[in-house]
């Protein structure tokens, strides 16, 4: 079995950035990258065998210690349902994430589970634990994937959850993204982060997205999906517009779950801002997280209260804005890093034709000289 477990394809396909597309006013982190949040880590490993498999796994984890033990506040927002989120009720009731975040294709939601239990269970000072949360979101790859040969093992999100690291962040035909389609050409693993000044308290706010949804896409406000004359609906012709899209919110600001949902529900602004309508069979999740070390939440504590320093309502609106900006990108990112893929039943779908898109963008503006 050939397993591709780093990306060998969309090296020659850039970020939006990169062709002088600006998105929103706010800069960027370093490596504009969800990884910009301090601890943040990002494991993928990527399935690509014959001509059928398409699929893998991309696993986030928000620092680099026992997650079990140390919990981080967390929060999920439902843009619309249809979809296999596990672990939410635990998160939305406690508002606390206390494993790696998976996500991976539909039918595999069962497997990664095994795998983060697995995992925790395996981890030292886990030896007393009986009962683990694991968070696993997906979309359905089964347009280009064999999904129901369900090729991704308990090893592969193992793997996955070992390989994380910080820094830059693989992008387009990789991990959880290899076999997705979005707005008509393909999809995958997206990311992007704000980097707040100064004088809005310094805060990172980094996203990543898995893409897997229809709609109108514009990039920058441009008309590009109706002018490449590719979208949802169009001609009053019922086109594929559902699937799905993973949102993950990451944050160093000392915010709790509260307004972490706050946080999450601006993530849908921004996945509409690309022309996404959270069709009626697409599950459109987020999950947001603060990786603050001040606020992380033990499993075992000795004091029966916990006293934490968080920011005030007042000061949330620059938040809102860099996770509605970095989400815009992050599916923007998917986009133009994914490359043509030709997959299960002979399946073909096309990369954004980026030359085209280019010059749609230059005739509205949204590139200039």
């Amino acid at each position: 079995m050939m397993v591709i477990t780093s990306s060998t394809w969309g090296q020659e396909r850039k970020r939006v950035r990169e062709y002088g597309i600006k998105i929103g006013v706010l800069p960027t982190g370093q490596e504009n990258a969800i990884t910009d949040v301090a601890g943040v880590q990002v494991g993928q490993v990527t399935l690509n065998k014959g001509n059928d498999i398409r699929t893998g796994v991309t696993a986030i984890l928000p620092h680099t210690g026992n997650l079990f033990q140390e919990k981080v506040p967390a929060a999920v927002f439902v843009g619309n349902g249809f979809g296999k989120l596990a672990g939410t009720t635990q998160v939305m009731e406690l508002g606390n994430l206390e494993s790696p975040i998976i996500l991976t294709n539909t039918l595999s939601v069962a497997t990664a589970i095994n795998g983060v239990i697995t995992h925790t269970l395996q981890q030292s000072g886990n030896e007393k634990v009986q009962s683990v949360n694991a968070v696993v979101g997906e979309t359905n790859d089964g347009g280009l994937n064999d999904i129901r040969g369900r090729h991704v093992t308990e090893k592969h999100v193992l793997e996955a959850i070992q390989k994380a690291k910080g820094g830059a962040v693989e992008e387009g035909n990789v991990g959880a993204g290899t076999g997705t389609i979005c707005f008509g050409f393909k999809g995958g693993i997206g990311t992007s982060s704000r980097k707040l000044p100064a004088s809005l308290g310094g805060y990172t706010v980094g996203v990543l997205v898995q893409t897997n949804f229809g709609g109108v896409l514009q990039v920058a406000g441009a008309p590009v999906g109706e002018e490449l004359e590719k979208f949802s609906f169009r001609q009053q012709i019922l086109e594929k517009a559902d699937g799905s899209c993973m949102i993950i919110v990451a944050t160093d600001a000392p915010v709790d779950a509260r307004n972490l949902e706050r946080m999450a529900k601006r993530a849908m602004l921004g996945l509409g801002k690309t022309g996404g309508i959270a069709s009626n069979g697409s599950g459109d999740y987020v999950v947001a997280f603060s990786a603050n070390p001040s606020l992380r939440i033990p499993h075992v504590a000795k004091e029966k209260t916990q006293t934490v320093t968080l920011l005030r309502n007042d000061e949330m609106s620059p938040l809102f804005m860099a996770t509605i900006e970095a989400t815009e990108e992050a599916i923007l990112n998917s986009l133009f890093k994914a490359e043509t893929t030709l997959g299960k039943d002979k399946t073909k779908v096309e990369a954004l034709p980026v030359d085209k898109t280019l010059d749609i963008l230059k005739k509205h503006h949204v590139i200039r000289p």
